[in-house]
């Protein structure tokens, strides 16, 4: 787990983007007068994906938003591990290390972060990437799998093994474009490897093993007088 105390080095100042203020301001609207503090979570979150991080800064301007004390917005900060409280890479990896993903390969992949990227919770020299190690991430049954944060968005890459991953990040590393979700070739989405070998016959789903809905007896008849 990512620690909770922020970084020593704190940018200056923090400023919304044009479009991140008005998302904000729509977001107030959404809440009686009074009540705006509860769109700390949401204001945080859009901060993060903003600038990747959460800073010190960051955190003032939201309390002033919100008009709500900063260490309210502090406390929040700092109690959610989905908050990164110091800078990461442009590829923040999460790798799951839960039961199912470790059975399947996690410690490997760990070896591959170290390796291509450093040690946990650094930043690589080309600020290109940093990692930790998270709780289940959900995708169990595609494990072991991982999540890489951007400020663009966050997406899954599954079924991976540690030369498909270490080929993944050198890939992300040039600029070039990867594969999204499963790596496995012969899977689809979260469906078992292969072909379909269930549920395939095509009278399950044409409507000709429809049968007529029948009268459903009475099952508490009315008492004869």
């Amino acid at each position: 787990m990512a620690s909770r105390r922020p970084a020593k080095d704190q940018p200056k100042s923090f400023e919304w983007t044009s479009e991140n203020k008005d998302w904000c301001e729509a977001q107030k609207k959404k809440y009686p007068e009074g009540r705006q503090a509860s769109c700390v979570i949401p204001f945080l979150w859009r901060g993060q994906k903003q600038e990747g991080w959460i800073s010190i800064p960051m955190m003032e301007a939201i309390a002033s938003d919100l008009d709500m004390p900063y260490i309210r917005v502090f406390e929040v900060a700092t109690f959610y591990t989905m908050f990164n409280l110091a800078p990461v890479g442009e590829f923040h990896v999460q790798l799951c290390g839960t039961t199912p993903c470790m059975l399947r390969g996690s410690n490997e992949l760990r070896e591959v972060c170290k390796k291509v990227i450093g040690p946990e919770h650094h930043v690589s020299e080309d600020k290109k990437f940093s990692w930790l190690e998270v709780e289940c991430l959900g995708a169990c049954c595609n494990a072991p799998m991982i999540q890489i944060s951007t400020t663009k968005g966050d997406h899954y890459y599954e079924d991976l093994t540690p030369e498909i991953f270490e080929d993944l990040l050198g890939k992300l590393r040039r600029g070039e474009e990867v594969k999204v979700g499963t790596q496995h070739p012969n899977r689809h989405t979260s469906d078992p490897e292969g072909e379909n070998t269930t549920l395939t016959d095509a009278s399950l789903y044409d409507g000709s093993a429809a049968q007529p809905l029948k009268e459903i007896p009475n099952a508490n008849p009315a008492p004869a007088e």
